[in-house]
C-alpha cells in the first residue's frame, strides 16, 4: 500500500531511543530462539560433568568438540547424550529422532507456568513433525469429569466446547481415563455403542483396525453413532491416560487430519513417553491427590498462581471470534509491590489486525510493551490501559495514531481504540483503516469513482504512505517511493508552487485544514490538475504527529472549464456582433418606414400608414409599406412581407422596396410589376422569399388596379360592412423565376375605405386564418371619423400573439381636391 522511511540518518534523542529499542527487540528474538537449544546443551553438559568427573567448562568444550567431530549441531549431539543418560531408563526406549524431539520439548517447557505452553511446546517440537494438528490435555475431576488444562491447534470455539467433559460423554479421552489404557484409532473415531453401556471392548491398546464407519458424535452426545470427536478432523487420533503413582489423573488426546497407518511400536513408545513428560510438567510436585485438575497450583503462601485469561474464561475468545471482533485479551504483569509492568497477551482474535502485519501466533504470550514499545510514551495507550484496570472505566478514542516499531522503522496507523477491564487484565480492541475487506473495497471504489488518492506523512520519521490510486495520480509505479511534502515542489508546475507553500504552511505551522489546487508534472511530460485536501493529525497530548489528506484529479473538470471559458468568450463576441447587427437593422428599418400619425391627402385619397414592431425588440422583421404618387399621377400603394427576422431580411426588404419604386416609373401595371419584382427576388437577392400586394389608384376614374404575390387580399369597407376583395392568383416572390401574376380592378365609391396589411395584424397561434380574418372584418366595419383614427382603431383591437411585426395602410376616397402629399415615403 505504501512505504516507510527508516530513521537512519536522523539525529536527536528520538532517533537514539528508536535505535536502542530496535536493537533490544532483535536481541530478545534471538535469545528466545536459542532458549530451547541452550537448555538442552546445559542439561547434556551436566551429564558429561557427572560421567567424566570434570569441570563444567571442560564438559562444555568436550561436547562441542564431539559435535564438531560428528558433524552435527551441539543441540542435536546434546539430545543424543541425554538419550543415553543414566536415570532415563524409566522411559520407554526411543530411537534417536524421537529422543531428540523429546528433549527439545522438555527444554522448551522448562519455564512453562500452565498447561497451554506445555501443549504448545509438545505440539511444535514433537507432534507437528509427526503430522499431528492438535493436542489437548485434561486433568481428572473428583466427579470423573475431565477439565481442560492445555491445548494447541484447537479453534477457540472447540477449546470452549471441550473445556469440561462430563463423565457420561463417550469420547476418546474419557475412554483412556476410564479404562486406563491408550486408545489407538489410526482410521478415526470408530462407530458403535458408548463405553460402559452396551460394550466395553474393542477400544484397548490393541485396537488400530477399527472402522471409521461414522463421523463421530458431538459434545453432549454419545450413543450408537460412535464417540464424540474432538475438533473437525476425521483422521487418526490417539488418546493416552496420564498416570502418576499408578493412578490415572488425566488424559491427553492427539489428532491427525487424515487416517494413517497402524501406530507402530516406536510411535506408541514415543507418544507414551510424551504423555509422561506432559504430566511431569503439569505436576512438578505432589501426588495425584495433592490438587485437582481444575484447581490452580498453590504457592507456599497458599495463594493461587496466575493463569491466563484464555484458561480462566475459555468461552470468551470463542465468543469474540464468533462476532468478528478485532480484539486481544491480556493479563497484567505486576511487580512485587503490585505495580503493572506490562500486559501479557493471552488471546488474539481472528479479526485482529496488527499494524506491523504480524500473525496472531507471533503476538500471543508476548508483552504489550514488547510488541508496541511506543505505547509506553507519556499519555500513551499503555497508561490508558493501566488506568482502565485501576478504575474499571472503559476507554474509547477514535482517530488515535498508533505508532509501531518494526525493526528500526516507525509505522503509524490511525486506529479506533476501545479498552475495557477483564478480571486482572484488559480487553483491547482497535480497528485500522477500512476495518476489513468490505471497508477496504468501499474505500477503493470511492477513490476510483471520485478520482481520489489518500496519503499520510509521519512528522517524527518522515515516513510517507500512499494508497495505490495516489501512485496512479502522480504517474508513478508502485515500486517508486512516495513524494513527501518537502519534495513536492519539484513535481509541480512553477506557476503553482505558491500553492504548495500554502499547503505546507497551513499544515506544519498553523496546524489547520487546508485546500489548494495545483498542476502536477507527470513523468511522461503531461500535466494533471490536482486538488489537495489535507489536515494535521495530533496525539492525545495535542502534539503534531502526522499530516494526511487526499489528492483529487480535477483534470477533466479543468479542461472542461477552459473550454467553457473559451465558449463564453466566443458567445459574448457573438452576442456583441448580433446586437450590433440588430441595432443596424432596426435603425435601417425605422429610417425606411417612418411612422405617421397624420392623414396624408394625395390625389383625392386620404391615406394613413402604420407600423407596429414585434414585442421582442431583437426580432427585426421584413414588413414594409409604400404609398407614393408616380410621375403619371397614379398613386402606388404597396404592402409587403419578407420572410425571417435578421439583418439579411431587412436588407432584402430594402432591395424589394427600392426595386419596386424604380420599376413603377415605367408605367407598367401591377401584374407586370410583380413579375419583374419576382425575377429580382429570385436572381438578385440572398435567397429570400416575400409576399406583396401591389395597387395603382387612378384618380381620374377612381379605379384601383391591383395584383398579389401570395399576400392576403385588401379589406373593403362599404356602406357599413367589410369584406375582402376577390383575390387574383399569384405565387409568392422568389420561388419560381418565371411566375406570372393576375390583375384585378375595383372601383372605389365615395367614402369607401380600403385596408392593405401584412399577416402580423391578424395571426394567432392555434386559430385558423379564416377565423382571424373574420375577426378583422368585424373590427374594420366599425367606422371612425377619419383614416388616421380608423388605422389606430384597427391596431388597438387586433392583438396577434405570433410576435411578428405589422404594416397597415388605410385609404379613403375623397371627392374634393387637395395638394398632393406623400405619407409613406
Amino acid at each position: 500500500m505504501g512505504s516507510a522511511q527508516g530513521s537512519a540518518g536522523r539525529s536527536g534523542p528520538a532517533a537514539g531511543m528508536l535505535g536502542v529499542i530496535a536493537r533490544q527487540q532483535r536481541q530478545l528474538a534471538e535469545a528466545r530462539s536459542r532458549t530451547a537449544s541452550d537448555a538442552l546443551i546445559d542439561v547434556a553438559t551436566g551429564v558429561l560433568v557427572e560421567r567424566l568427573q570434570c569441570s563444567v567448562a571442560e564438559a562444555g568444550e568436550q561436547l562441542r568438540g564431539l559435535a564438531r567431530a560428528a558433524g552435527v549441531a551441539p543441540a542435536d549431539f546434546a539430545a543424543e547424550v541425554l538419550g543415553q543418560a543414566p536415570g532415563a531408563s524409566w522411559r520407554p526406549a526411543l530411537d534417536s529422532d524421537a529422543r531428540g524431539r523429546s528433549w527439545l520439548a522438555q527444554a522448551a517447557i522448562v519455564h512453562a507456568t500452565d498447561g497451554y505452553p506445555v501443549a504448545q511446546a509438545v505440539h511444535d517440537e514433537v507432534l507437528a513433525p509427526l503430522g499431528a494438528v492438535a493436542v489437548a490435555l485434561w486433568m481428572l475431576e473428583p466427579d470423573g469429569a475431565l477439565a481442560l488444562v492445555g491445548q494447541s491447534g484447537l479453534s477457540p470455539l472447540d477449546a470452549s466446547r471441550w473445556q469440561r467433559i462430563p463423565p457420561q460423554l463417550d469420547c476418546a479421552a474419557l475412554r483412556a481415563a476410564r479404562l486406563g489404557a491408550p486408545q489407538w484409532w489410526p482410521t478415526g473415531s470408530p462407530p458403535g455403542p458408548a463405553v460402559g453401556t452396551q460394550s466395553t471392548g474393542g477400544t484397548q491398546s490393541t485396537g488400530g483396525t477399527q472402522s471409521t464407519g461414522g463421523t463421530g458424535g458431538t459434545v453432549g452426545s454419545g450413543g450408537t453413532d460412535g464417540p464424540a470427536r474432538l475438533g473437525p478432523w476425521q483422521g487418526a487420533r490417539a488418546a493416552l491416560p496420564l498416570r502418576r503413582a499408578g493412578a490415572v489423573v488425566g488424559a491427553m488426546e492427539i489428532c491427525w487430519p487424515a487416517p494413517r497407518a497402524q501406530f507402530g511400536d516406536g510411535a506408541r513408545r514415543e507418544l507414551t513417553a510424551l504423555a509422561d513428560l506432559c504430566l511431569h510438567s503439569l505436576h512438578p510436585a505432589g501426588g495425584p491427590g495433592s490438587t485437582s485438575g481444575a484447581a490452580a497450583a498453590q504457592t507456599p503462601e497458599g495463594c493461587a498462581t496466575q493463569t491466563t485469561l484464555a484458561a480462566r474464561v475459555a468461552w470468551l475468545p470463542a465468543l469474540l471470534d464468533a462476532v468478528g471482533g478485532s480484539v486481544l485479551l491480556a493479563h497484567a504483569v505486576r511487580a512485587d509491590d503490585g505495580e503493572v509492568l506490562d500486559f501479557r497477551i493471552d488471546h488474539v482474535g481472528e479479526g485482529f489486525r496488527d499494524p506491523g502485519g504480524r500473525p496472531p501466533a507471533e503476538l500471543c504470550g508476548r508483552g504489550l510493551l514488547e510488541l508496541y514499545p511506543l505505547l509506553g510514551a507519556d499519555a500513551g495507550l499503555f497508561g490508558r490501559a493501566v488506568e482502565v484496570l485501576r478504575t474499571g472505566e472503559p476507554y474509547r478514542a477514535d482517530g488515535t495514531v498508533l505508532l509501531t516499531l518494526i525493526d528500526d522503522v516507525v509505522v503509524g496507523e490511525e486506529v479506533n481504540v476501545r479498552i475495557a477491564r477483564l478480571f486482572d487484565g484488559v480487553a483491547v480492541g482497535w480497528t485500522v483503516g477500512g476495518a476489513g475487506e468490505g471497508g477496504d473495497s468501499l474505500l477503493r471504489a470511492v477513490e476510483r469513482l471520485g478520482r481520489f488518492g489518500a496519503w499520510q506523512e509521519e512528522i517524527r520519521t518522515g515516513a510517507v504512505r500512499w494508497t495505490q490510486h495516489t501512485y496512479e495520480l502522480f504517474g508513478r509505479g508502485l515500486h517508486a517511493s512516495p513524494i513527501p511534502l518537502d519534495d513536492l515542489h519539484a513535481h509541480v508546475h512553477p506557476q503553482d508552487r505558491a500553492a504548495v507553500d500554502q499547503l505546507r504552511d497551513a499544515l506544519l505551522r498553523l496546524q489547520r485544514s487546508v485546500t489548494v489546487s495545483f498542476r502536477v508534472l507527470l513523468p511522461d511530460g503531461t500535466m494533471r490538475q490536482l486538488r489537495a485536501l489535507a489536515e494535521p493529525v495530533t496525539d492525545t497530548t495535542g502534539a503534531l504527529v502526522a499530516v494526511r489528506g487526499v489528492y483529487q484529479d480535477l483534470t477533466s473538470h479543468y479542461r472542461t472549464q477552459v473550454v467553457l471559458d473559451a465558449t463564453r468568450h466566443q458567445l459574448a463576441d457573438s452576442e456583441a456582433r448580433a446586437a450590433g447587427q440588430h441595432r443596424l437593422a432596426l435603425t435601417l428599418q425605422r429610417a425606411l418606414l417612418p411612422g405617421s400619425d397624420e392623414a396624408v391627402e394625395a390625389s383625392g385619397l386620404a391615406v394613413a400608414v402604420r407600423y407596429r414592431p414585434a414585442e421582442q425588440e431583437h426580432l427585426v422583421g421584413g414588413d414594409w409599406y409604400d404609398a407614393v404618387t408616380l410621375p403619371g399621377g397614379d398613386v402606388l400603394l404597396v404592402v409587403g412581407d419578407v420572410a425571417g427576422h435578421s439583418i439579411r431580411t431587412v436588407a432584402g426588404m430594402v432591395t424589394l422596396r427600392n426595386s419596386l419604386r424604380g420599376l413603377a416609373v415605367t408605367g407598367a401595371g401591377p401584374a407586370q410589376l410583380l413579375h419583374w419584382l419576382n425575377r429580382v427576388t429570385y436572381h438578385l437577392t440572398d435567397d429570400i422569399t416575400a409576399t406583396v400586394v401591389c395597387g395603382l389608384y387612378r384618380p381620374s376614374d377612381h379605379t384601383l388596379r391591383w395584383a398579389r404575390a401570395g399576400h392576403l387580399p385588401p379589406v373593403l369597407v362599404h356602406d357599413g360592412s367589410a369584406s375582402t376583395l376577390a383575390q387574383p392568383d399569384g405565387l409568392l416572390l422568389g420561388v419560381e423565376p418565371d411566375a406570372t401574376y393576375e390583375e384585378a380592378i375595383h372601383h372605389l365609391a365615395p367614402e369607401d375605405l380600403l385596408l392593405l396589411f401584412t399577416d402580423g395584424l391578424i395571426e394567432r397561434r392555434g386559430t385558423g386564418l379564416d377565423t382571424s380574418l373574420a375577426a378583422l372584418l368585424r373590427i374594420a366595419a366599425q367606422r371612425q371619423p377619419d383614416v388616421a383614427r380608423q388605422a389606430d382603431h384597427v391596431l388597438a383591437h387586433t392583438r396577434p400573439d405570433t410576435d411578428d411585426d405589422t404594416c397597415l395602410i388605410v385609404i379613403q376616397r375623397r371627392d374634393h381636391r387637395a395638394p398632393v402629399t406623400s405619407g409613406g415615403s
